[in-house]
């Protein structure tokens, strides 16, 4: 780890994270970053899913557990 970097938001994964849809499910069709943070705890402790959805649904839940929701709010 190199110390003296900040962990900053990336721009282009957030606005990747605005423009993606659930692709399945009971909410199939809703923006990720609009899914119910019980329904993405629900993910971490089930497992999430392989591949890209899966680290784009990590990182929503990171945000939503850690009240970084506003950053979604300049996105919508």
């Amino acid at each position: 780890m190199n110390e003296g970097n900040e962990c900053k938001p990336d721009a282009a994964v957030l606005l990747e994270l605005a423009k993606m849809r659930m692709p399945f499910g009971k909410y199939k069709g809703r923006l990720l970053i609009d899914l119910p943070e019980p329904y993405v705890v629900w993910f971490s402790q089930k497992g999430f899913p392989a591949g890209k959805l899966g680290d784009m649904l990590r990182t929503v839940y990171e945000i939503k557990v850690n009240g970084l929701e506003y950053l979604f709010k300049p996105l919508r």
